[in-house]
């Protein structure tokens, strides 16, 4: 299952790359992954894994929740789901409110794939994109504070790393 969502990763996310660096989008995918991969327990290893895989290929590409699915499962469609910025508002603010809501209902497992994901995501928007940086490290500290079911080690690292970004 891990297998087929990097496969379909990789397939969907081909001619991306990441917007300050212009590595392939796929090297962000395995380190979330990487990341996750330290904190969940075997059994739950092979939807975890391709969760995290997955968890921007409905935001960032033509892949579909339904698409997904039907590839693995309800429950691979509604991890991602979680974890997919669906909401048009203009506004930042209340768009990432909701977010904030939808994601302090998110599983464990899910938790941890946004903490890594944020994990992953910090360092380069602080290096390359600093005024962004003091919008985007705010919007984090209050999702970190709503992610209560998250492992506390990714938490903490995840907070450890936006402290050295300010």
């Amino acid at each position: 299952m891990r297998f087929k969502a990097m496969e379909i990763a990789f397939k969907y996310h081909k001619n991306q790359v990441r917007k300050y660096t212009g590595n392939p989008y796929t090297d962000h995918l395995a380190e979330v992954t990487g990341i996750v991969a330290a904190v969940t327990p075997i059994m739950l290893m092979e939807k975890v894994l391709a969760v995290a895989w997955l968890h921007d290929a409905v935001e960032d590409t033509d892949m579909t929740l339904e698409i997904i699915e039907k590839e693995f499962d309800k429950s691979i469609a509604n991890g991602v789901a979680f974890l997919t910025d669906i909401e048009s508002l203009d506004n930042r603010a209340t768009r990432k409110s909701i977010d904030r809501v939808r994601l302090s209902g998110a599983s464990a497992s899910i938790q941890n794939i946004k903490v890594a994901d944020m994990i992953s995501n910090t360092s380069s928007i602080v290096n390359h994109d600093p005024k962004f940086a003091v919008t985007y490290l705010e919007e984090k500290r209050l999702l970190l504070d709503v992610l209560t079911k998250a492992d506390p080690r990714l938490v903490k690292m995840a907070r450890d790393i936006q402290e050295l970004a300010k």
